[in-house]
């Protein structure tokens, strides 16, 4: 991917690393986030929720502390993976 290249490019591992989420307006959807990272990067995170304008989505922002590109490049592929997911940043 080249974004991910250009991102290796810019910054300096290990870093802080936020994720922001949008999927479907479901409750389940913050729980199925902190799952995968918790999968990938055991610790201690409080997402921050919010909805759209018209209630038909939320983004949850997740910051992890990351070693390196493979790892935000494990993350981006399994939150996308993630069924009521609509798109990953």
């Amino acid at each position: 991917m080249k974004s991910l290249e250009k991102l290796n490019e810019l910054l300096e591992f290990p870093c802080n690393f936020t994720f922001k989420v949008v999927g479907e307006a479901k409750p389940e959807l913050a729980d199925e986030v902190l799952t995968v990272v918790q999968k990938n990067l055991p610790g201690d995170y409080v997402p921050k929720i919010k909805k759209s304008k018209n209630g038909n989505f939320h983004s949850v922002s997740i910051t992890c502390y990351v070693q390196n590109i493979s790892q935000v490049e494990t993350l981006y592929k399994e939150l996308s993976e993630i069924e009521i997911v609509k798109m990953v940043l």
